[in-house]
């Protein structure tokens, strides 16, 4: 997940911007090890975590964490009151169908939070990972898949007819550039 302080400047925003009741069902998708599922679980004790890595499952820190690919979700239709995901999306093979997938979990009128670089050029956020996984900066495309923007989501929602509507986006540049969306479920 990255630092305690990461985590806390998550918090605040899964906090502020899906306000978390203790009888909502949550889902993340792309917990890694769970430890931002970890702090939610405080105010929703039914969130629960999903990531590709079974290493990361493996290796968690929190209970109802799943191996799962954001492309084929294994949940109910409507399961879920709210969905978040921080800097996940960008490297899903294709943004389109997972989108599709967390609006079919989703409820009417769920709330869907994302949050993903604000990159000028596509892995370059990524590139000192590059250099550790691969020994080689010029790999970063292969981590980071996508270069998105509040505008691209809402085309690949149009384009893909998503029951998703747009909320609000946000630019913060605080410690690394991104961008937060918010997309409610029609």
């Amino acid at each position: 997940m990255g630092t305690p302080i990461e985590t806390d400047r998550h918090v605040r925003r899964v906090v502020r911007d899906l306000a978390p009741a203790a009888g909502d069902r949550i889902l993340e998708v792309g917990c890694g090890r769970g430890f931002l599922t970890r702090r939610i679980q405080a105010h929703s004790p039914d969130t629960q975590g999903i990531d590709v890595n079974p290493e990361s499952i493996r290796h968690g820190v929190a209970p109802r964490l799943r191996v799962m690919d954001a492309a084929l979700l294994d949940f109910e239709d409507a399961a879920f009151d709210k969905l978040y995901s921080f800097h996940a999306i960008e490297h899903l093979p294709d943004v389109g169908i997972a989108l599709g997938e967390m609006a079919r979990v989703l409820r009417p009128g769920g709330r869907l939070l994302l949050v993903y670089p604000a990159e000028p050029i596509r892995g370059l956020f990524v590139v000192p990972t590059a250099v550790r996984m691969f020994r080689n900066p010029l790999r970063a495309r292969e981590l980071h898949l996508h270069k998105l923007s509040p505008r691209r989501l809402r085309h690949v929602i149009d384009a893909q007819d998503l029951p998703l509507a747009h909320v609000r986006s946000r630019f913060s540049l605080l410690l690394t550039p991104q961008f937060m969306t918010l997309l409610a479920r029609r």
